[in-house]
């Protein structure tokens, strides 16, 4: 029997994000000085966006308000994954690193690919 999902902080997609921005930070927190307002920057901004508009989303009253917010999600996962392999053909992050990120992305997308189906 799965547990009913009170708020944001129940689903496990949020939580992976969660996760995923605990990731990137550190993984960043080595990148060199002078890309802390570039690619530094721009991947935490992202991580923190996948968490921030999946409990902004489940917080709308109506599904349709909810699934925008999970598109956004799908294109914050791609955003970040890009920037991991950018991150990866610059040699700031060797690649098993980037392979753990690009699985953590993975899943979480499919988590919200199938979410977006049962609301529709």
């Amino acid at each position: 029997m799965s547990e009913k999902i009170k708020n944001f902080r129940d689903l496990k997609i949020w939580q992976k994000g969660i996760e995923l921005v605990e990731d990137i930070y550190k993984i960043t927190k080595g990148f060199p000085k002078e890309e802390l307002y570039g690619l530094t920057s721009q991947m935490r901004r992202c991580a923190v966006s996948i968490p921030s508009n999946t409990a902004e989303g489940f917080s709308r009253k109506h599904n349709k308000e909810y699934f925008q917010f999970l598109n956004i999600v799908i294109g914050s996962c791609s955003e970040l994954e890009t920037q991991i392999e950018i991150s990866l053909k610059l040699k700031f992050i060797q690649p098993n690193e980037a392979n753990i990120i690009f699985e953590k992305i993975n899943h979480i997308t499919r988590m919200v690919m199938n979410l977006r189906k049962r609301l529709k």
